[in-house]
């Protein structure tokens, strides 16, 4: 784990509301991995408090990126942030994703803003017979389309307006291919809390493994303040530290909304 200045070589808008940002860091970069997350202090002082976790996106060489969207005070003043600022980072912070080299079929399902750790998956596997699934509300706010056509996946879309691909929620879709094929050996998750539940219990239901990254406001991002801890089935569990990756049968389903 490092806690450095990291200069900003660039913070992009992408589409509306949501950004890109790259960061020299090359200790965090070096030691990065898919799932893992940056805790980042937004401004000098004491407003805003807390920092921020943001999935790594992706690494390159010294480099790492962050995906983001402006949902508040904290990613207003992020997504102002110029080339050249220098930003406390920390991390790489808590558990990542956790790939068997003989797994043949690995399907990504990514829900919104759930392609910032998915991509940086996709990406590390770099292997045949990957499927990603992807989910918005309409085709404008599709993340990452063109960038995923580089890789050697395939990807599927849904839209709940039906503006692209399968018309419906992504759980939906997920749902029919599993009636078409079956036939998976791992399915990795992120996304907004209805769908990863959904996913989650679909995939128990066809007794696939399936590992889910939550998203969840943190305090300390170290495991220390217990300000992140969700129900799992036998204990709690701290997102920051014990996750923010699960195995999904970990997890008190019932008890999160």
């Amino acid at each position: 784990m490092y806690q450095i200045k990291a200069k900003i070589l660039f913070n992009e808008k992408i589409i509306s509301g949501h950004y890109k940002m790259c960061l020299y860091a090359p200790g965090i970069a070096r030691e990065a991995k898919p799932g893992q997350f940056v805790h980042i202090r937004i401004k000098d002082g004491y407003d805003p408090l807390l920092r921020r976790p943001f999935s790594i996106h992706r690494c390159e060489g010294e480099k790492i990126e962050i995906l983001y969207k402006v949902v508040g005070r904290g990613t207003e003043f992020l997504s102002r942030k110029k080339t050249g600022n220098e930003i406390d980072t920390l991390g790489p912070l808590g558990q990542g994703f956790k790939i068997s080299p003989d797994l043949k079929k690995i399907v990504l399902v990514a829900g919104g803003m759930g392609i910032a750790p998915l991509y940086f998956l996709a990406e590390k596997l770099n292997r045949e017979n990957i499927l990603i699934l992807l989910g918005a509300e309409s085709k404008g706010k599709i993340l990452y389309l063109e960038n995923l056509k580089n890789l050697n996946v395939k990807v599927q879309i849904a839209t709940e307006d039906g503006s692209q691909g399968y018309k419906g929620l992504l759980s939906e879709f997920f749902f029919h291919l599993l009636k078409e094929n079956s036939q998976i050996d791992l399915v990795c998750a992120c996304g907004p809390i209805p769908m990863l539940k959904k996913i989650a219990q679909l995939s128990l239901k066809y007794k696939i493994p399936c590992q889910v990254s939550l998203e969840q406001r943190m305090g300390c991002g170290i495991g220390v303040c217990l300000g992140c801890t969700i129900k799992g089935k036998s204990s709690y569990l701290r997102v920051c530290s014990d996750g923010p990756v699960f195995q999904a049968n970990q997890i008190r389903w019932k008890e999160e909304r």
